[in-house]
């Protein structure tokens, strides 16, 4: 088949095309690369706004006054003529609802005009959108992204963005994709949870890892223990990052012969994956059910990695609590507890560290998940 992945978040799209090349698929991504982490893509949307200061203090100057976003405009009439130039496709897969990062009635326009180049339309539910933002603030008593905001209001001005998804232009776009596409897939239980009961849900597929590209490194435990933690500033609160720093603290004056502390911000993606070769724990995310793309790459190198775990992932695979990953939840003395347990009993940082890179090679394999996402398609 003939494929077109659009959108690009943490490399899912491009372990996705490498698992579908090896099944002899033909396979290309339009995208944006993921802002600083620059993922590469065949067909990159760049923008002109955001690439140059002056530019760029222009377009927010524009859009204070007039309350047009340039760089959203520009998003859209550089994704038409890339489309313009591409041929058809048997199949288009649409990483997210706002795939273009664009107005959502530009949106729907680009993907009426993509709709003429392909028989079959797919959307993955993957970040955020309407599903899982709705299903966050709906469900106060879940442990997801939203739980910041839902907690403290005056956070209003870091989930601006975020509210979007929920908005009445938004609504639009939802319903034109949820009665075009042939189905939505989930990439995991974050996404899956919200779409149980939609009539296109076609299931949940796990995100695809490339272990060909990632070494398992064995841990020696005898050594001071590294932790690692890396923060992307612009989602550092819907990660719940301020507990994992309170907790460091703590933990730094506690035990500070026995760790090391390494910490890093905003670092493009070839850089950070090679920033942590050392790091015996990474502290990932606090907010969520499952195992974002970061926490599963570096559980495939064996790192002990503080993650989404809830009950709902640990059912969904049936494994026990604490055996693969560590859950990390928003109490920050809860935090100091598991990461003490580790840093005095360093023969479980051994044990869950083999676990974890076993884990992804079962149940991650980008090779096994491409089929599973050719069978969906194809089923669809």
């Amino acid at each position: 088949m003939k494929i077109l992945l659009l959108g690009e978040y943490s490399r899912l799209h491009n372990s996705l095309k490498e698992g579908l090349i090896a099944l002899n698929h033909e396979v290309e991504i339009l995208g944006f690369g993921d802002g600083f982490k620059n993922y590469p893509v065949d067909y990159k949307i760049k923008s002109l706004f955001k690439d140059h200061r002056i530019l760029f203090n222009l377009s927010k100057l524009f859009s204070k006054f007039f309350f047009i976003n340039l760089i959203k405009i520009e998003h859209a009439v550089r994704a038409y003529f890339i489309l313009k130039k591409l041929d058809n496709y048997d199949l288009v897969q649409l990483i997210n609802e706002s795939s273009f990062q664009t107005y959502p009635y530009l949106e729907i326009k680009l993907i009426k005009f993509l709709l003429k180049k392909t028989n079959k339309l797919f959307l993955l539910s993957c970040g955020e959108d309407y599903y899982s933002i709705n299903y966050g603030l709906t469900n106060s008593d879940k442990n997801t992204i939203m739980t910041p905001y839902l907690n403290d209001k005056s956070l209003f001005n870091h989930y601006k963005f975020t509210l979007e998804k929920i908005s009445n232009k938004h609504y639009k776009l939802h319903q034109f994709i949820n009665q075009k596409c042939n189905g939505i897939i989930a990439s995991d239980i974050d996404y899956h949870l919200p779409l149980i009961n939609n009539s296109k849900y076609l299931g949940m597929i796990p995100n695809p890892i490339n272990p060909d590209k990632i070494n398992y490194q064995s841990i020696k435990s005898n050594d001071k223990i590294n932790i690692f933690l890396g923060v992307n500033t612009q989602n550092q609160i819907k990660k719940g990052i301020t507990y994992f720093e309170l907790a460091l603290n703590i933990i730094s004056s506690k035990h500070p012969d026995k760790i090391i502390l390494t910490k890093t911000e905003d670092l493009p993606y070839k850089t950070y994956i090679n920033t942590y070769n050392s790091a015996h724990i990474i502290l990932d995310q606090v907010f969520g059910f499952d195992q974002g793309y970061n926490a599963l790459e570096a559980m495939a190198k064996g790192k002990v990695v503080f993650t989404g775990a809830e009950k709902e992932w640990l059912d969904y695979y049936n494994i026990e609590a604490n055996t693969i990953a560590i859950n990390a939840l928003p109490d920050v003395d809860y935090l100091v507890q598991k990461l003490e347990w580790l840093i005095l009993n360093p023969n479980q940082i051994e044990t869950i560290s083999k676990n974890a890179r076993a884990f992804v090679l079962k149940n991650h394999d980008y090779k096994t998940i491409a089929k599973q996402y050719v069978q969906t398609w194809k089923n669809a």
